[in-house]
């Protein structure tokens, strides 16, 4: 969670830290992702390769959701946790939503929305894509193989893996497991927290989005391609991973408030 004198400013920079907000869609964002070595003529291996594919391209693959409850009329971070078993208890109920609740956990407004726990589903690959994947099996031998664009689901796994490829490509350094533990003590995985209470948000800057960056520290870290908007899940994690490069080598070495 953030912390008195979080993200301040680095001396020697003289960067203006700004933002434009921008609405975020709910849609899933995609990136083209470009082959090292272009277009090229698929070669027979290669055509048997993506005809298999076509064979059990109706797969299954995890996902994790959060879980979330919206406070009524009369409701106690206790009554809230034995509603919800997943969420592990009133204490950690509280830690998992302290920058929506605020410094007192007795304080629980109607109408807060709670993190109570995530769940694993299933998604399935749809019919159409083996359909259109079986097609390009049969011309992959004789035509050329366009680059492809990868999508990625619209929820925190796939806000991390785009991350990542973003950040690859501009040479900020991160892991999968050092993003996702910073994200849930931070904001345990809720794109839209933000801290009201602390010594930033006194002064005007206060905490933003799943790693909590107030917008000086966003702006000045923000990598070019994604988002302008600090609540964007991805531009978030983006920018605050470049500013942990920048201070720590890695968000892999941030272990609490920074």
């Amino acid at each position: 969670m953030p912390v008195r004198g979080k993200h301040r400013r680095p001396k020697t920079s003289t960067l203006t830290r700004g933002m434009i907000a921008v609405g975020t869609s709910g849609v899933a964002l995609a990136l083209p992702l470009v082959s090292a070595t272009g277009a090229h003529a698929a070669t027979p291996t290669q055509a048997a390769q993506v005809a298999q594919v076509a064979k059990t391209a109706a797969v299954t693959t995890p996902d994790v959701q959060l879980l979330t409850y919206k406070v009524a009329a009369g409701d106690t971070l206790s009554s809230i946790a034995q509603k919800n078993p997943t969420s592990g208890g009133w204490k950690k109920l509280y830690e998992a939503n302290r920058a929506v609740i605020g410094t007192n956990p007795a304080l629980i407004r109607p109408g807060l929305t709670l993190t109570v726990g995530t769940k694993t589903v299933k998604s399935t690959t749809s019919s159409s894509t083996a359909k259109a994947t079986t097609a390009t099996a049969k011309s992959a031998a004789t035509t050329a193989t366009p680059a492809s664009a990868t999508t990625y689901t619209n929820n925190l796994d796939g806000w991390i893996k785009q991350s990542l490829d973003i950040m690859a490509k501009a040479g900020i350094p991160g892991t999968y497991n050092g993003i996702y533990r910073n994200v849930m003590r931070e904001s345990s995985g809720n794109p839209l927290a933000i801290n009201n209470w602390d010594s930033n948000a006194v002064a005007g800057t206060p905490s933003k989005g799943l790693l909590q960056v107030i917008d000086p520290t966003f702006n000045a870290y923000h990598v070019a391609g994604t988002s302008t908007n600090p609540y964007d899940p991805v531009a978030n994690i983006t920018a605050a991973c470049n500013y942990a490069a920048a201070v720590y080598g890695s968000i892999d070495n941030v272990n609490g408030a920074y």
